[in-house]
């Protein structure tokens, strides 16, 4: 199965010329999760190639406009495009109150319901489950109420060696069985141990996506071992105090976290608009973390061992 990470947007504050707000579309076998939905989402969806009627759900992380200001006119072309079925929208209060305005003076006539779930952000819980993945939210460390996403694969059922089924003559009882994890009796007595049997096809991964917040030793360790860590890194360690002030991460921030996560691969977005060039604030995460990567926009990033 395919998981990855298409950066849609990777500006703090506002877009530029070169730069959108964040936004990131996260794909699991084809289905399709929007993160973050900044200024510009839509048009960024359709030049990468992403139809948005296939968007399952949208998770909001907080409500500044550089990570939600995208939503509301993306809400309606679906509707223009013909979207019938219900969009979750996962989100902290008032976004019930602002979808609430949108409808009355934009959407009444919107073909399809728009259904808000309220992220409490204080809390570690499970906000989306189905039968291939589950969203956590991650409390952060902003300016106001925040929440980080944990995209978690489920762990796959297991497979039977085909040449295990031959050599050992498996009915297909006997094939269920294995699959759930029995160890199986053949008819001359002998049992077959379950691991000699059955593989699993793939090892189950993970995404995080840290933004935005000030350094959190509580969410690296909610997010631990994940093979995929977004983390905001706003600004250069220059600014340290600057960060401070704002709720923002450095670089070293992001840095530390994902070497306490004990992450696979580290990605560094939201950047400041005061840095024409990122290269920099990479290095400075290679010097605590070195499997950093840049979120370049367009780019998608697979998450493990695909």
């Amino acid at each position: 199965m395919g998981f990855t990470v298409t950066i849609l947007g990777n500006s703090s504050a506002k877009p530029t010329p070169h730069a959108h707000p964040s936004a990131q579309v996260v794909n699991l076998d084809e289905q399709y999760y929007l993160i973050d939905a900044g200024e510009g989402v839509q048009r960024q969806l359709i030049r990468r190639g992403i139809n948005p009627l296939r968007l399952r759900a949208v998770f909001i992380s907080h409500l500044h406009g550089d990570h939600c200001f995208g939503l509301f006119p993306l809400i309606a072309t679906l509707g223009l495009e013909g979207k019938r079925t219900p969009l979750d929208i996962y989100a902290p209060a008032p976004m019930g109150e602002i979808l609430d305005y949108h409808r009355k003076y934009f959407w009444d006539d919107l073909p399809y319901e728009v259904k808000w779930h309220e992220i409490r952000t204080t809390e570690h819980r499970l906000l989306m489950e189905n039968s291939t993945l589950e969203v956590w939210s991650i409390p952060l460390r902003h300016r106001v109420p925040t929440a980080g996403f944990h995209f978690k694969e489920k762990q796959p059922g297991l497979n039977v060696e085909k040449f295990k089924i031959e050599k050992y003559g498996l009915s297909i009882a006997q094939i269920v069985a294995a699959k759930r994890g029995e160890d199986i009796r053949l008819e001359s007595g002998e049992v077959i141990a379950n691991s000699e049997l059955t593989y699993r096809p793939y090892e189950a991964r993970s995404y995080a996506y840290l933004s935005d917040t000030a350094y959190s030793a509580k969410a690296a360790s909610l997010v631990h071992g994940t093979d995929l860590l977004y983390h905001e890194a706003t600004y250069a360690m220059s600014e340290e105090m600057l960060s401070r002030g704002r709720g923002h991460s450095t670089t070293h921030d992001a840095a530390k976290v994902a070497l306490k996560a004990e992450a696979k691969q580290l990605i560094i977005g939201h950047f400041s608009s005061r840095y024409k060039q990122h290269d920099q604030l990479r290095e400075e995460c290679r010097e605590i973390f070195e499997n950093t990567l840049l979120a370049e926009e367009g780019k998608t990033y697979c998450v493990g061992k695909q």
